[in-house]
């Protein structure tokens, strides 16, 4: 208990530093055609929890080589990130980054996604080393920049990458795996005094703050980290592969559906604009509070149906097949989620917020 409170002051303290040196040097989000917040916001709050987190492992974690190459590539994410923030880097450079990152991980960390499991009827499936090479970068990058594409409305990152960190953390802790159930939930302590400061609470919105780029990254990076460690660790998994996918279900499902209608449209898949699944919701009249509700309470019921089934030894295929017609049918709905919109205003009376 000492710790959870140690890390929330701290974090607390992080952030009020930081925001200061923000508005200095000009590391401020400024309100655009697709932004419509108000003042200029300092994007410090990826950055105060490595600090925190940072701080906190050194005084009350063993230093371990697994440690010590996480807190490099968390370093560079955050570095590249910053600067993203402060003048627009080019998504191939961040790419590149990344890669490099995924690569980091399977070379130096031995951190790679070999095993799959029982996602099909048989043997567990275990793939040839330069598949799962492949298939880890990908993972990578794609949960670096699922995490950062749901940052659209307050409290969003902070709520969604809390539910993924509660049901590790709780998986990690009947695992008999202490160390990692006790770094979930630092984590965890570390987010909320940032979106309490996001939301407005308790000082209003003069003390708000953003995430930025930074701060989505190294949260999207820690989770792929802890989802390789919990399904992939050679000697017990904590959880299945397939398990792992429902623990970051929404933030997955929203990138690939989001990226599918790009390139549907002939734009890049990378472009940025206002078709996300929290910016659906709002169209649909609800609130941005009531928005963040929702999205976060479907991710908690994802996230609690994997839990459920590991608990209970549910078969891995029929989970991934369960997985898959859930993607589906939310895939189908986004992809004529205006027609489905437009009928739901004229038949329920609905209004546009926008």
């Amino acid at each position: 208990m000492f710790t959870i409170l140690f890390v929330f002051c701290l974090s607390f303290l992080n952030l009020f530093l930081f925001r200061k040196l923000a508005k200095k040097i000009g590391l401020v989000d400024q309100p655009n055609e697709r932004k419509h917040h108000y003042g200029q916001i300092p994007l410090i709050g990826g950055i105060s929890i490595f600090f925190t987190l940072i701080i906190t492992l050194t005084i009350f974690f063993p230093i371990s080589d697994s440690l010590l190459l996480y807190i490099f590539c968390s370093f560079i994410l955050i570095f590249i990130g910053l600067i993203d923030d402060k003048i627009d880097l080019s998504f191939k450079l961040r790419l590149l980054v990344q890669i490099g990152i995924s690569l980091a991980m399977i070379l130096i960390g031995h951190k790679s996604l070999n095993y799959l499991g029982f996602i099909v009827p048989g043997e567990a499936l275990h793939l040839p080393i330069y598949v799962s090479y492949g298939l880890t970068v990908f993972a990578v990058i794609g949960a670096i920049n699922a995490f950062n594409m749901v940052d659209g409305i307050d409290g969003l990152l902070g709520g969604l990458s809390s539910v993924t960190f509660a049901a590790l953390g709780y998986m990690f802790y009947i695992s008999g795996k202490s160390d990692l159930a006790i770094f979930c939930v630092i984590f965890v302590s570390a987010i909320v005094p940032y979106v309490l400061l996001n939301l407005g609470f308790p000082l209003g919105q003069r003390f708000k703050v953003f995430m930025g780029d930074a701060g989505s990254m190294f949260i999207g990076f820690t989770i792929i980290w802890l989802l390789i460690e919990a399904s992939q660790n050679d000697v017990s998994l904590t959880i299945s592969p397939v398990t792992a996918l429902w623990f970051i279900a929404v933030p997955l499902m929203d990138m690939v559906s989001i990226m599918f209608r790009r390139i549907k449209k002939g734009q890049s898949p990378f472009k940025p604009d206002r078709e996300h699944l929290h910016h659906i919701c709002q169209r649909l009249g609800m609130s941005s509070r009531l928005s963040l509700l929702f999205i976060c309470l479907m991710s908690a019921i994802m996230a609690c149906v994997g839990i459920w089934s590991e608990v209970n030894d549910v078969n891995e295929s029929i989970m991934f097949l369960l997985f898959l017609m859930i993607f589906a049918v939310y895939l189908y709905l986004i992809s004529h989620i205006w027609r489905i919109t437009t009928f739901l205003r004229k038949s329920f009376k609905f209004t546009d917020p926008s």
